[in-house]
């Protein structure tokens, strides 16, 4: 695969419509700009859920897998898949969310685990290819799924899933930060976006909103 040089500063927004969320997500840089997203209901304190025709499709691109071959984000084998777009050399959220994932996976009972997916998609491409990927996720688990691709593909599933990406500023390593939106999104089991939770939702209530999902699909 080739990958694209360093991004320009180009941000994306979702044509959000309909879909409306009952608390402000924010972006992280893992940063701190915000993008506001209404309404919904909800099925505890952590889990905003999006019911009828408000919720989302994932863009049909395809993209590179960790497990070989492409992969579309809304080809799901699970109950519920957890998405979350990130990149390997983010230098705090990304990992306490992830972090968060694993525990919160490690919690449920092995029957519920196996009803579960995970699925990283990363923000920064140029850096992050399948190797690279791969061996991040293996600190947290090594079932997480991993995608990259071109810049462009990766923009057009994130304008899907209501995800704003952008890149920030240089740090002072030489490195530069990726802004991007730090919201864990949920698919049910047809591949549509049905759930949200934010960047503060622990693992503990992340995994009490999976056991609830859980037991009524």
């Amino acid at each position: 695969m080739q990958t694209r040089p360093r991004p320009s500063r180009r941000p994306v927004k979702a044509a959000l419509g309909a879909l409306t969320l009952s608390a402000a997500l924010v972006l992280s840089a893992c940063g701190s700009t915000e993008q506001a997203v209404e309404g919904g209901g909800g099925v505890s304190g952590a889990l905003s859920q999006i019911e009828g025709e408000n919720r989302y499709t994932p863009a049909a691109t395809p993209l590179v897998s960790t497990v070989g071959g492409e992969q579309a984000l809304g080809d799901v084998d699970a109950d519920v898949t957890l998405v979350f777009f990130g990149y390997t050399h983010c230098p705090d959220i990304c990992g306490t969310i992830m972090s968060t994932i694993a525990t919160a996976l490690r919690q449920l009972e092995p029957a519920d685990r196996e009803r579960v997916d995970v699925t990283f998609v990363t923000t920064d491409p140029a850096r992050d290819d399948q190797q690279t990927l791969r061996t991040y996720l293996d600190r947290y688990d090594p079932e997480f799924v991993g995608l990259t691709g071109s810049l462009d593909d990766i923009l057009a599933v994130g304008t899907s899933m209501a995800v704003h990406i952008e890149e920030g500023e240089p740090l002072p390593s030489g490195g530069y930060e990726v802004v991007h939106t730090d919201h864990v999104l949920g698919l049910d089991d047809e591949g549509r976006g049905s759930y949200v939770w934010g960047r503060q939702t622990s693992a503990a209530e992340l995994r009490g909103d999976l056991e609830l999902l859980l037991a009524d699909a």
